[in-house]
């Protein structure tokens, strides 16, 4: 994947997030991270009062949405039209879930933009991470937002890598993307629009779009598998 395709236009189709006034201001996906709460906050406020119940510690649920009693909702929180939050899921702080959006059993947020229909539905840890329209993470996979040496991440493309200055990056997933069960999004992996990755896979590299990641040295074209 080369530096280009890494831009948030090239992965996101922001009609599809109530975040797109945020993400139109920037060039690439991780820059949007730092501003997720702030952004929450000020969406939360003009979120219409008979459409979205509004809770304690900046959390407004959309009255058509479902969030089981076994749920946990931390702080600043939107929970969009339809969405549903399911039994045990653990939702951190700095949480967007969009319209038609699953968050299943026992899976946790932290610091994320989930836009309209994402499924994140069984066992997934999804953190420091934008996952687009209708992207699906299978059974037990997650995003690995922290290098093992606490250093800053980068984000490692075809043209050379790129700083994001940050030491908690997690995993951009473009629109349609397919992560298999079981599988570790390193710090910085961006997987490419209507991209499939392999169940157990180990990923560290950026996906273009249109792939099937079949492991590190194996990357094939959809048209070509």
């Amino acid at each position: 994947m080369k530096i280009i395709d890494t831009q948030i236009r090239n992965l996101y189709d922001l009609e599809h997030t109530i975040a797109r006034d945020l993400m139109e201001s920037y060039c690439y996906p991780w820059e949007v991270l730092a501003h997720i709460e702030d952004t929450i906050i000020k969406i939360g406020m003009q979120l219409p009062k008979d459409e979205y119940d509004h809770r304690e510690n900046n959390i407004w649920i959309h009255k058509t949405a479902t969030v089981f009693l076994s749920a946990y909702l931390g702080k600043n929180v939107i929970v969009g039209k339809n969405a549903e939050v399911r039994h045990c899921a653990f939702v951190r702080e700095n949480a967007i879930i969009g319209e038609g959006a699953v968050v299943g059993n026992s899976t946790e947020l932290k610091n994320v933009i989930l836009f309209d229909s994402v499924e994140v539905p069984h066992y997934n840890y999804v953190g420091d991470s934008i996952l687009g329209y209708k992207a699906h993470m299978g059974a037990g996979s997650i995003t690995s937002n922290v290098r093992a040496d606490k250093g800053l991440v980068k984000i490692h493309t075809e043209d050379g890598d790129l700083e994001t200055g940050r030491k908690k990056v997690g995993a951009m997933l473009g629109d349609h993307a397919e992560i298999g069960c079981g599988s570790v999004l390193n710090p910085g992996t961006v997987i490419g629009r209507n991209s499939n990755v392999y169940p157990l896979s180990s990923v560290r590299i950026c996906v273009k779009e249109n792939s099937i990641y079949k492991n590190q040295g194996e990357i094939a074209n959809k048209d070509h598998k």
